[in-house]
């Protein structure tokens, strides 16, 4: 064996525990990393499984040709996979259309939903759609469900459920089975035969023709030269591996976190044994040899943390699973009740194995070059503190200086070319710069700047706490980094969505409706009873181009929506959205009508009113409601008033509120967990940071000790310098990560203003939850310090 090993492996031997150190933050960031795989091939699975299959029996797969690039071809002109293409197939085969149609799930209550279901036709001998449980529909009376509105609804096999016929009558079904699939975002999916298909919606939409039989040449001269003829593909409609990088990234934002925190530790373990170093280097060590110890010891300090970051990736990934669901993140992607293995496969173990392994050896290569450097004399010497020589300090001013006036000069530019492609590079390049400057280069002086600010708010502990963070600057900052990159990251990224929200606040607030009356699939409406909550309404009839009104009724509702622009409408005349204006007519059912007006866009979902045409049938009815008047109880009387008319729903103003609000609701939980993550590993350098501070100050705290400081005083000293630094990351992230926002949102030109106090509960939130972190992390290392003994302590100095 040589020197090396020998030293690594004595040194494992000696002192395991602080061997090991650098590797903690790592098992966290491994067991991140394998939990995004496993949850992304539980979400895969989940998904895939539910994927349609091409019977065996099919020989070949008519569609229409696509069409080519920058092709004008109208759609009206487009070949059609249509009745006549199903009669010229079936002539050298049996032709079955492969067909889909809209229908109206009813609830509970016997009400149609806002979103309609997407029903696919399926022969009872050509099984398209796998099921979890139940059989395929058989009789004209059976569907099967998708997986999500199962567990929403509580349905199983068996089960009835109320579905609108055509003509918009409810009628009772019995559920055959549970699919497979789930529908995105909850959207109600079902499975039919063909007869039950026709009762619901008469209006089928092919996608494809399945051909069995007959040779490929035959069905392409049946089809003409306007189809295309391939073959099935078991997998054409499965997603694979594509949502695996959804959360790689995420996973891999903590791994770079991990190596940020173990460099740190490792440049503490290195320095703490300097002496031995020293010892070494005097009696005829070289630095190779201690070089390859270090690196020998990092090599096995990373794989124990692979082996330990795959066994915590199942349970990690578990706990992330019960989130989405419980979020509804899940059902975004069209899957439930998410079963990710807790026991990662053998190859995701070596792959956490090397992974830390050569992350860890990435960590140690600078702080074990530098430790090797140091000089036996220097050192021999007793070192309380962290002071380099005033040469470094003034290079490290001027190089820190230099990047921050760059970053300054960057986001200025940024905001300069607004709406350009150049400014969000600006902003990126110029965040980067302001972290390498001010908590890099310039972070053993920004860092204790920030705690001497908290520790003039404290009493004791904060200013003994604060006073250790000056003694270690370069570790305290070395620590302080990874936290507060994870939290400008959060913060960034919070303030963005939620400014997001306002914009489509902003556009919900925009003039529309109080509440529009609809058919869910787009039915005549009946006659709409009065109610007492409506100040007043106007029933649009439907046209050729646009929707007719009765102008004084559209008048009269204008004027109790306070929306001025259709005083001019009488019957023969029309109102258009504003980017109609400059048309002198509009042509509807082979007549002209005069444009007298604009309306604003929201108020009329963009569609053109013509004066006078009442003649089609009611396609909607708006209503302005009188002020004060509750939109949900106008809801509830209006379909209470038309029990025989199921499918007609109430669309209000704070429903499409709700809508965006869920939605931006969504995306920032997803956000905000997933970079979580990296928060997590970033307090793991706080532990570690501390357990190795108590090591370096026994002296200091045996002495505490005889001089009358309790085990609960030394457990709260060091409880406080874990608050202290997480508050440093915490502020001074925050603080980073607004700015930026701010950047970012004048650098794209967009109409976006910052979110208001919205934001700022999260944000306390998760200042806190990281708080809480911190002081759990705190927990080891100041029962340690609580059990110093001070005659044994103050021996060991």
């Amino acid at each position: 064996m040589s020197t090396s090993l020998r030293l690594g492996v004595a040194e494992f031997r000696a002192r395991p525990g602080r061997a090991l150190l650098p590797g903690v933050a790592l098992v966290v960031g491994v067991a991140c990393l394998l939990a995004a795989l496993v949850l992304s091939d539980a979400l895969s699975r989940s998904v895939d499984e539910g994927a349609p299959l091409t019977p065996s029996a099919v020989g070949h797969v008519v569609d229409v040709q696509p069409s080519e690039y920058g092709s004008d071809t109208v759609e009206a002109n487009r070949p059609k996979l249509d009745d006549a293409l199903v009669t010229r197939l079936s002539a050298v085969g049996r032709a079955v259309p492969v067909q889909e149609v809209r229908a109206d799930l009813l609830d509970a209550g016997g009400r149609a939903g806002e979103h309609r279901a997407e029903v696919h036709v399926q022969q009872p001998d050509l099984v398209r759609w796998p099921l979890a449980e139940g059989k395929a529909p058989a009789a004209g009376n059976e569907v099967a469900v998708d997986k999500i509105t199962a567990y929403e609804r509580g349905l199983k096999p068996g089960d009835k459920i109320n579905l609108a016929a055509a003509d918009g009558r409810p009628f009772e079904v019995t559920v055959s089975g549970v699919m497979k699939k789930g529908g995105i975002d909850s959207r109600p999916i079902l499975v039919a035969g063909p007869d039950l298909a026709r009762k619901l919606d008469p209006r089928s939409e092919t996608q494809a023709v399945w051909v069995i039989g007959g040779a490929r040449d035959a069905v392409a001269s049946a089809a003409g030269p306007a189809y295309l003829v391939r073959d099935p593909a078991p997998d054409a409609d499965k997603v694979g591996n594509d949502l695996t990088f959804i959360l790689l990234p995420f996973s891999v934002l903590a791994l770079a976190t991990a190596v940020f925190v173990a460099a740190a530790t490792f440049r503490a373990v290195y320095a703490q044994r300097q002496r031995q170093t020293a010892l070494l280097r005097c009696i005829g060590a070289q630095r190779g040899p201690l070089v390859r110890r270090s690196l020998f010891e990092a090599l096995l300090t990373g794989a124990l943390a692979g082996v330990g970051g795959a066994l915590l990736g199942g349970p990690t990934a578990w706990l992330l699973a019960r989130t989405f669901d419980v979020t509804g993140v899940s059902a975004l992607f069209g899957a439930v009740q998410l079963s990710p293995e807790l026991l990662p496969s053998l190859g995701y173990v070596i792959l956490g194995v090397v992974v830390a392994a050569v992350l860890s050896v990435m960590a140690a290569v600078r702080p074990a070059i530098n430790a090797a450097r140091v000089s036996p004399l220097a050192a021999l010497r007793e070192a309380e503190n962290e002071v380099p020589p005033k040469s470094v300090r003034r290079l490290r001013l001027v190089f820190g200086l230099l990047f921050t006036a760059g970053a300054a000069l960057l986001a200025l530019v940024a905001i300069a070319a607004e709406g350009t492609s150049g400014a969000p590079l600006a902003v990126t390049f110029s965040a980067i710069a302001a972290v390498t400057g001010l908590f890099w280069i310039l972070g053993p002086v920004t860092v204790p700047f920030i705690a001497r600010l908290f520790g003039k708010i404290g009493g004791t502990q904060w200013k003994l706490a604060g006073a250790e963070v000056r003694r270690m600057p370069q570790r305290s900052a070395s620590v302080a980094l990874p936290l507060l990159l994870a939290s400008s990251m959060v913060t960034f990224f919070l303030v963005v969505l939620g400014g997001a929200q306002d914009m489509a606040d902003t556009f919900a607030n925009e003039e529309r409706p109080d509440a529009t009356v609809v058919d869910a699939g787009e039915r005549p409406l009946p006659a709409i009873p009065a109610q007492p909550e409506v100040a007043a309404s106007v029933v649009l009839h439907k046209a050729e181009n646009g929707s007719g009104v009765d102008p004084e009724q559209f008048k009269a509702w204008l004027k109790a929506q306070n929306v001025s622009g259709g005083e001019q409408l009488t019957a023969g005349t029309a109102l258009v959205p504003p980017h109609w204006q400059d048309r002198p007519f509009i042509e509807s059912d082979g007549k002209q009508y005069k444009i007298v007006g604009t309306l604003p866009g929201s108020v009329t979902g963009y569609a053109t009113i013509i004066g006078g045409l009442t003649s089609g049938p009611a396609e909607q009815v708006l209503v302005a409601l009188k002020p004060g008047a509750d939109q949900a109880q106008f809801r509830a009387n209006l379909q209470a008033a038309l029990p025989n008319n199921p499918t007609v729903v109430v669309r209000t103003d704070a429903d499409e509120r709700a809508e965006a609000d869920r939605y931006m609701h969504l995306g920032t939980v997803l956000m905000m967990v997933l970079l979580g993550l990296s928060v997590a590993v970033a307090v793991t350098g706080i532990g570690t940071a501390l357990t190795i501070s108590v090591q370096e100050r026994r002296k200091e705290l045996a002495l505490r000790r005889a001089l009358g400081v309790t085990r609960g005083g030394l457990q709260g000293g060091v409880i406080a310098e874990a608050i202290m630094l997480a508050l440093v990351g915490v502020i001074g992230g925050g603080v980073l990560g607004f700015a930026y926002a701010e950047v970012a949102i004048l650098s794209t030109g967009i109409d976006m203003s910052l979110p208001g106090l919205k934001v700022v509960l999260p944000l306390v939130i998760g200042a806190v939850a990281v708080v809480v972190l911190a002081v759990l992390a705190a927990f080891g290392p100041s029962r340690g310090a609580s059990r110093i003994r001070p005659a044994a302590g103050l021996a060991s100095g």
